[in-house]
């Protein structure tokens, strides 16, 4: 009867690797910032860390064992798994690749570990091989002692990219690296960079030299111990598998690889050499995890500073907008096309100088005139204030545009949101048009209501009788545009001189500024309009808020409760 396994995992530590969990995977990467390809496949992997390997592994301390066995194309892998075993339970051959889907075997007895639910839970498992690499083939067999299994893995340098990817995934989740390579392939790169990464994370490993001739076994042996121990595998141990023919059952004899399966058996029987290998590779995966939450936490803060960046030159770029519509609209550039002449041809030449008592004069043609349904000119004002006024915000809006799109162009990132958006970032928007008519139209509403509301609190006087509601408005809307215009046409300036002599100096004041101010208000929230789709194009890819801190808080919980000596260490 197997003794209980001595390493026990915390409350604390599990709740804490959940949370790392949680922060790494909403870690956002989604702007295209230096290494950012990089770094979310760091961040893709370390989840998968997490899921595969660390959270199953802690909340069942005392599972079987996982060997992993992954190495280079045609090191013969599958053959030496198969003669471990002691029968043909994963497929060989000449075609490469040979394993497809990975194979996994373990004692019947064990096979409640290796449930969907415990481990590598996004592969399907079969009781078959399988053709494509989403799923896991299990063999139950009772030549393999209880509290070991064992997984044939693709290829690391396989031509199947997916196979390439599946083989990281399930050296990443093995308790133990049964490294396979053959005399002629021992130096190749893309496994030596994944044992490079193991070393650097602690796991466990163990490196089988396979099809090795006798006369360069001693050279080929001296080498690669150089090369192990040059990349953090001092320690691991290396057997030798010679070439040699392989039995009528296609197995290598007991006598080639015995070195190698006794030494598993006895991992499975001993339950501290068992442990050992384990808490190295459980404490190495933890260490590692926590290293890369925070690089990929320092990722996610360069996210922050550029996406900081990109939205500063869309507020940037609509403030600017902002201010070129309030400065043409008072410095009197909106009075030099249809908006001054329909204005002239309302008041006519002189006639705001004449005497007042002579407009009251002409109060009851006007009346006359409206009951006729004679259009009044001050809404011909009010229409060419409309239309020029609309013309203004798309012209500075189409702008704002393109002078975002220019700023995000000019950076890797903001480049890249312009070419993935599914909503044209270059010009205005469709329907702004409709919406700065709409505005402008509303404005002289509201223009409108403010003359009466002043008009309710003073006495009538003759020249507010003889202009109307219609007329004070229109020239109140010529104050506005004129207030800061440096030189100012003679029939302009007697709309403020006539406002003035009507509701005294003052209060024309008030409500030019007062009418100002609400026009800037309503250009304000048309912009403010304008540039959410460039904003929310932007947060659908940046770290949401708080991202970092997140992220870096999970990571240094992990380390405190790794490190709580309340606990054994792993």
């Amino acid at each position: 009867m197997r003794s209980e396994v001595a390493v026990r995992s915390s409350p604390e530590l599990l709740a804490a690797l959940v949370r790392l969990r949680e922060a790494v995977g909403s870690a956002s990467l989604g702007l295209e910032t230096d290494d950012a390809v990089t770094l979310r496949e760091l961040r893709s992997t370390t989840v998968d860390q997490l899921e595969d390997y660390i959270l199953p592994r802690l909340v069942q301390l005392d599972a079987p064992l996982l060997t992993v066995v992954g190495g280079s194309t045609g090191a013969g892998k599958s053959t030496l798994v198969n003669s471990i075993v002691g029968q043909a339970v994963s497929e060989v051959g000449v075609l490469r690749p040979t394993t497809k889907s990975p194979v996994l075997v373990h004692h019947p007895l064990d096979a409640e570990w290796f449930a969907p639910e415990r481990i590598l839970p996004d592969l399907e498992r079969t009781s078959s091989p399988s053709a494509g690499p989403g799923a896991m083939h299990l063999v139950a067999t009772e030549l393999l002692p209880r509290g070991i299994a064992i997984l044939d893995a693709p290829d690391v340098d396989s031509v199947d990219r997916e196979n390439r990817a599946l083989a990281g995934q399930l050296l990443a989740a093995a308790d133990l690296w049964l490294f396979v390579t053959s005399a002629a392939r021992y130096a190749d790169q893309v496994p030596w960079e994944f044992l490079q990464g193991a070393g650097k994370r602690g796991a466990s490993v163990a490196v089988v030299l396979d099809r090795t001739l006798p006369d360069a076994a001693l050279e080929v042996r001296g080498h690669l111990a150089r090369m192990m121990s040059a990349r953090g595998l001092r320690d691991s141990p290396l057997f030798i598998v010679p070439e040699t023919d392989l039995d009528e059952d296609g197995l290598l004899t007991r006598g080639v690889i015995g070195e190698v399966r006794r030494w598993m058996h006895d991992l499975a029987s001993d339950d501290t050499a068992r442990t050992s290998v384990i808490s190295q590779t459980l404490d190495g995966a933890i260490r590692q995890t926590v290293f890369s939450s925070h690089e990929i936490a320092d990722a996610v803060a360069a996210q922050e500073e550029a996406a900081g960046e990109l939205r500063t030159q869309v507020e940037r770029g609509y403030r600017q907008a902002e201010a070129d519509v309030m400065r043409a609209v008072s410095d009197g550039s909106l009075l030099t096309g249809e908006v001054g002449a329909r204005w002239q041809s309302f008041v006519g030449t002189g006639e705001f100088m004449r005497s007042l008592e002579e407009k009251v004069g002409r109060i009851r043609e006007r009346m006359v005139n409206s009951f006729r349904g004679r259009r009044s000119a001050a809404i011909d004002v009010s229409e060419a204030v409309e239309q020029t006024l609309g013309t203004v915000l798309v012209q500075y809006a189409e702008q704002a545009a393109e002078r975002v799109d220019r700023s995000w162009a000019a950076s890797t990132a903001g480049h890249a949101l312009l070419e993935n958006a599914d909503v044209a970032l270059d010009r205005a928007t469709p329907e702004f048009r409709s919406r700065a008519a709409w505005a402008a139209r509303e404005w002289q509403e509201w223009t409108r209501s403010l003359v009466r509301a002043e008009a309710a609190e003073k006495r009538l006087s003759g020249g507010f009788l003889a202009l109307g509601v219609d007329g004070v408005a229109a020239a109140l809307a010529m104050v506005v545009f004129t207030q800061q215009a440096t030189t100012t046409d003679p029939t302009t300036a007697a709309a403020r001189q006539l406002l003035d002599s009507i509701l005294g100096e003052q209060t024309v004041t008030t409500l030019a500024k007062t009418a100002e101010s609400e026009l800037h208000r309503r250009v304000r929230t048309l912009f403010a309009d304008e540039q959410r789709r460039h904003l929310d194009v932007l947060a659908a890819n940046a770290p949401r808020r708080g991202a970092y801190d997140a992220l870096r808080g999970a990571a240094r919980g992990v380390d405190d409760a790794r490190m709580n000596p309340g606990r054994e260490r792993l």
